[in-house]
């Protein structure tokens, strides 16, 4: 009889038809392997016999290699893309490497960490390194067996070979190279030499993903253990007086009730049971804070913007005397709501702490920093836990912060038992990590023809934009330029959003020099372009980004989106952008129907340096314009009383398959070490689009979302 790996196999790759009830016959077929010429078999990687030649790579007598990757996956495709750096230094074939996730591993590896658009970036040239000095042990074993110079040899798709034409392949020299000397400095490849790098290559994931395989978080389960649904405060401030679980307890399932904090968990033997007995909960609260509302924080930050305590972030020369001397003042203020997440994936992690080690598994973009807090909370040592990764619906900065699990650390450690906390959507809405509330006031002088001021002031919930962002265009562009900040803190939980502060900067700031550019009688583009040519050259190294990248993405975009010759009926609006290490720009094309403005295109030039893996780099490309669309378009969020007003998705609008545009990606061609794109592309669209919909309408857009403020109802793609 077969066993139950090759079973799978067989069903998987097996033409299959099947007999309707209704009559007739279907039939299928599987998409990922019927057109292939060759299909092999899965390998049970467990019963081969591996030697590690470091934390990243293992190699079997049989020459299988399996890469581990240490970064969490949230779909911006590092399970995929690291692999490739250490594959292609090593020398042996993609279609030969199985990957695997890595688990925490504070000694091996470093910056374990979803955030920021950096894990390639930091990766490019360490993980090359990996691969070449595995690479360069296995050569120097079969120099050894045939007693020659090392560099006489030669290293393609996993086979070494030698100037006589002699080869072996890893497998056969792999226990040998295992116990040599790890070399220093070994030389990494040219780039005109890759062969994987730059390839497109399919996420290791999707037959899984696409065949509901068990991967992420949520799909993760233990013997024993119980589900958890958590109630938690009504609304922001309020703290917990007393419970009655007397009717949860009754719910068929629930097999306990424990108050921690104020908050009170549920435990079942399922989910549905669990979450059936949080609402049979009755509690009382107590407002221990105040209940703040929309309108209260659209005030304050108002007031914040009028007043005059602010913190200074960067100050070059005198904006005061540009403005006092200047022939004309453009000012303009722009407002942005808070926003959920909504990641696919609802918040969710597993637990089981028990009195010698405490296991965590789950969807987390920040596993050492979560573990750290792990152990501070229940008072272990760091050594006692460990952490496992698992596959991310989603993260966009939500998962950066680990509450989650250390509610079901805490639950685990006080029931005894392994334990799954697993969040509604209603969960993850009204007790979310919010991208903060943010209003901007951009004031620029002009004198004789030219921009001789730029003051750009912020208002925030919470916190203000990082060090970094006021050292982005236009900083150095313009001689007086300041920026200049301040936060009102709440009680309502914010943090990163997917492109932190700069997701709404960069459309307030390219609708107002689009605004700028029209009052001088500029062309836009060239107002652009003449700005970064006074940034060449500069000695400022405070300086985030490259006028000449900047102005090659603006070239490429103008040209391939054909900006400024459009068609009859299609409005275009243009955006350029600097952010997480990389250069955008992007147009965009939207026509009008019915009154409202449909967003039918755009097109996207980016340089983010050599691009590792082109059909992963378009996927995040284009993901980040879509949510970007969406999310300027459609997306509010308020509370009253404290509260969250949405609580799901039948009024929290987010874009809609019929509302999303045709994204025509084009990449800089570059040499230079690669660069982040989980973000990038995220930020100026929503600038493009206004700028379009001002073409189309004459009616310049101050807040978003932009539906919300042009009196249109709804949007048919």
């Amino acid at each position: 009889m077969e066993n139950s790996k090759s079973m799978q196999f067989s069903r998987r790759n097996f033409l299959k038809t099947t007999s309707l009830a209704g009559g007739g016959i279907l039939i299928g077929f599987n998409l990922f392997t019927a057109c292939k010429a060759e299909v092999i078999p899965p390998v049970d990687l467990s019963k081969l016999n591996y030697n590690d030649f470091n934390a990243f790579i293992k190699i079997s007598d049989e020459g299988i290699v399996t890469i581990f990757s240490p970064n969490p996956e949230i779909g911006q495709g590092v399970k995929t893309s690291m692999p490739m750096l250490i594959a292609e230094e090593l020398g042996v074939a993609w279609k030969d490497v199985y990957v695997v996730q890595g688990a925490l591993d504070n000694v091996n590896y470093t910056r374990q960490v979803a955030g920021g658009s950096n894990s390639l970036k930091s990766a490019w040239e360490p993980l090359r390194q990996t691969g070449a000095t595995a690479r360069q042990m296995l050569v120097n074993a079969a120099a050894a067996r045939w007693a020659v110079d090392p560099a006489e040899c030669t290293v393609k798709d996993g086979v070494i070979t030698n100037a006589s034409g002699v080869s072996l392949g890893f497998g056969e020299v792999v226990n040998e190279a295992a116990l040599l000397e790890v070399p220093e400095n070994v030389a990494l490849k040219d780039p005109k030499d890759f062969t994987i790098i730059g390839q497109e290559i399919s996420n290791v994931d999707i037959d899984e993903i696409v065949t509901g395989k068990p991967l992420f978080g949520l799909d993760y389960k233990e013997e024993g253990m119980l589900y958890v649904s958590v109630l938690r405060p009504p609304a922001f401030g309020q703290t917990l007086d007393s419970f009655e679980d007397t009717n949860a307890r009754a719910v068929t399932g629930v097999t306990d009730v424990i108050k921690f904090g104020d908050k009170v968990a549920v435990l079942a033997t399922n989910t549905w049971a669990a979450m059936k007995g949080k609402k049979a909960l009755t509690a009382r609260w107590t407002q221990s804070t105040p209940a703040e509302n929309t309108a209260f924080h659209d005030e304050t930050l108002m007031a914040l913007l009028d007043g005059d305590k602010f913190t200074n972030m960067r100050k070059d020369g005198d904006v005061d005397t540009a403005f006092s001397e200047a022939d004309q003042v453009l000012e303009r203020t722009y407002e942005a709501p808070f926003l959920p997440h909504n990641c696919l994936e609802p918040m969710n992690f597993f637990a089981n702490v028990t009195d010698t080690k405490v296991q965590l598994v789950g969807p987390i973009q920040t596993p050492a920093w979560t573990a750290s807090r792990v152990a501070e909370l229940l008072e272990r040592d760091p050594s006692e836990i460990t952490l496992e990764m698992t596959r991310m619906g989603g993260g966009f900065g939500r998962r950066l912060y680990g509450d989650f699990a250390l509610e079901a650390a805490e639950v685990s450690s006080l029931a005894k038992k392994p334990v799954k906390v697993v969040f509604s959507r209603e969960d993850d809405m009204t007790d979310g990590i919010y991208r903060p509330a943010s209003k901007y006031r951009i004031k620029a002088s002009i004198k004789d023809g030219k921009i001789t001021g730029y003051h750009l002031k912020e208002a925030a919930i919470n916190s203000n934009m990082y060090g970094l962002i006021p050292n982005f265009f236009p900083a150095g562009a313009i001689e007086n330029y300041q920026v200049d900040v301040a936060k009102y803190d709440s009680n309502i939980t914010t943090g990163a959003w997917r492109a932190p502060y700069t997701n709404f900067l960069a459309s307030a700031e390219q609708s107002f020099f689009d605004e700028l550019s029209e009052l001088m009688g500029i062309d836009r583009v060239k107002m652009h372009m003449d700005l970064l040519e006074k940034v060449k050259g500069t000695t400022d190294e405070r300086i985030e980004y490259s006028p000449e990248r900047l102005q090659g993405v603006i070239k490429l975009a103008v040209e391939k989106g054909n900006y400024g010759n459009s068609t009859d009926g299609v409005y275009q609006g243009f955006a350029v952008y600097y952010c997480h290490n990389t250069h955008v720009a992007e147009v965009a094309d939207i026509v009008m129907k019915n009154g409202n403005p449909i967003v039918k295109k755009v097109t996207v030039a980016v340089d983010c340096g050599i691009v590792v893996n082109p059909l992963g780099a378009q996927n995040q490309i284009v993901g980040g314009v879509i949510d970007g669309v969406g999310h300027s378009m459609f997306s509010d969020f308020a509370f009253e009383d404290g509260m969250p007003q949405s609580k799901n998705f039948d009024t929290y609008q987010l874009i809609r398959m019929n509302q999303t545009p045709h994204v025509d990606v084009h990449f800089v061609k570059s040499d230079i070490a690669p660069t982040g794109l989980g973000e990038p592309t995220l930020p100026p669209v929503g600038g493009a689009i206004a700028n379009a919909i001002y073409k189309a309408t004459g009616k310049r857009l101050y807040k978003q979302p932009y539906m919300n403020n042009m009196d249109l109802k709804e949007v048919v793609g």
